[in-house]
């Protein structure tokens, strides 16, 4: 065996310890309720746009984006746009011709104007108007479908009937061997005083909404291979592979 392939050997072994591990598990989850108590996720930036993610899902979105090799990344939710010019980055790094599509039902100014003055904005398209909309899904399926590889995010509005109306939506333009990443399913996992300005919480959260999309949409499964190898993550449970093309 050679030495890389033992180096992997060694990690998938991490990987499983690791998701096995009650002890880290628990540490994790309570790590993670007092990193939102303290707006943790808002001190990291991506070549000078505010980013608002937790590193260990960055590092694992570029490794993701690695293995696709996506020629489209749809994201809803756009705020600073760091996340858009994140993925716009990965995807110079790539070279060829990738796009990301930035959804957002208000894109302040400020934002547009920094995104667009931004050395990633070739990459990058932005649409303003809700996600779950005809209207919307319209212009995203049009700027689609000539797209073989595409890789979707959904970071938007984190109600339960706004993201399983999303994963309804743009799970058909995920083919068999791409992500469709829900993110901020933490929410679900979280204490409700955490959300008390917000429309979503315990109950009514992203993570819910996975749970009654996989009931019916039998192309995606969760990846807790992921879960289990950054155990610190906005999005437990959210990392959907597809494991067959649609029909």
């Amino acid at each position: 065996m050679s030495i890389h392939n033992e180096h992997l050997k060694k990690v998938e072994e991490n990987i499983t310890n690791q998701g096995r591990s009650e002890s880290f598990c628990k540490l994790s989850k309570e790590w993670m309720v007092e990193s939102v108590r303290n707006n943790y996720s808002y001190n990291f930036s991506w070549m000078g746009r505010p980013i608002i993610q937790y590193p260990q899902d960055m590092i694992v979105t570029q490794e993701l984006v690695f293995q696709v090799k996506p020629d489209l990344i749809i994201e809803t939710g756009i705020a600073h746009g760091g996340s858009l010019v994140y993925s716009a980055s990965l995807l110079e790094l790539l070279g060829g011709d990738g796009m990301v599509l930035g959804i957002d039902i208000d894109i302040r100014q400020h934002n547009r104007e920094a995104i667009e003055a931004h050395p990633m904005s070739k990459r990058i398209k932005m649409i303003q108007g809700s996600s779950i909309s005809d209207e919307v899904k319209n212009q995203v399926y049009e700027f689609a479908k000539n797209k073989k590889r595409i890789l979707v995010m959904l970071d938007s509005n984190h109600t339960y009937e706004h993201v399983l109306e999303e994963l309804k939506i743009y799970s058909p333009l995920v083919k068999k061997g791409s992500y469709l990443m829900v993110f901020d399913s933490v929410i679900d996992d979280l204490p409700n005083d955490l959300f008390v300005d917000r429309p979503w919480g315990e109950g009514n959260g992203p993570q819910k909404s996975v749970f009654e999309f996989l009931k019916t949409n039998k192309r995606f499964e969760i990846d807790k291979k992921v879960d289990n190898k950054i155990m610190i993550s906005v999005a437990p449970n959210g990392y959907l592979k597809c494991i067959e093309d649609g029909k």
